[in-house]
C-alpha cells in the first residue's frame, strides 16, 4: 500500500489538494484492508473505509470503489462526475478526466471494460459492457465505447468510431 501510495503522490506532483490523490489514497486503503487476516481488526478498518469513501465521494464527485483492479499510476485530472463500476480493470498509466463513466451496458447485466495500459480517457466519455480496450488508446472527449477498442486506435464519437493512430501519424507525415 504504501508503496504505490508513494507513487501517486508522484503522480499527483506532491500537490495534497488534488483531489484525484485524495480518492486514491481511500482507495489503497481500502484493498490494503483485505489483507488484514483478523476478523475483529478488518471489521472496524471496513467502517472506517465506508466512511472516508463516502466522504471522498461527497467531497470530490469521484466513485472508485476497491473492487476495481486499479493499475499503476492512473491520474484522475480533473474533479467531479466520475463513476468506476466495481467490476472494471484499469491498467497502468491510465488517465481519466471529469465526467467519464466506466461500468456496466445495462443494470442486472455483469460485465464491465478491461482498461488497457497508457489509455487516455477525454473528458465526458462513456465506456459501457464487457469490452475491452488496448493498450496506448485515446478516447475522446464525449465518445460512447460499446465495442472493443484495438490497441494503438483513437475512439471518437456517439457511437464511437475507431480510428487507428498508425494512418493519423502516417498521414501527418
Amino acid at each position: 500500500m504504501f508503496d504505490n501510495l508513494r507513487e501517486d503522490w508522484q503522480v499527483y506532483e506532491h500537490d495534497i489538494t488534488r483531489q484525484g490523490l485524495w480518492v486514491m489514497a481511500v482507495y489503497r486503503f481500502g484493498r490494503w484492508r483485505y489483507t488484514i487476516q483478523q476478523t475483529w481488526l478488518r471489521i472496524p478498518l471496513s467502517f472506517v473505509y465506508k466512511a472516508l469513501k463516502l466522504l471522498s465521494q461527497i467531497l470530490t464527485g469521484i466513485d472508485l470503489p476497491c473492487e476495481v483492479r486499479v493499475g499503476r499510476r492512473l491520474q484522475i485530472d480533473h474533479f467531479g462526475g466520475i463513476i468506476i463500476s466495481g467490476d472494471t480493470a484499469l491498467g497502468d498509466d491510465v488517465v481519466i478526466r471529469n465526467g467519464v463513466t466506466i461500468g456496466l451496458k445495462r443494470t442486472g447485466e455483469r460485465g464491465a471494460p478491461i482498461i488497457g495500459n497508457r489509455v487516455d480517457i477525454g473528458a465526458g466519455a462513456k465506456i459501457l459492457g464487457a469490452i475491452s480496450i488496448g493498450d496506448d488508446v485515446v478516447i475522446g472527449a464525449n465518445a460512447v465505447v460499446i465495442t472493443d477498442v484495438p490497441a494503438n486506435s483513437l475512439a471518437v464519437g456517439v457511437p464511437a468510431r475507431i480510428i487507428s493512430r498508425q494512418k493519423e501519424c502516417t498521414s501527418k507525415g
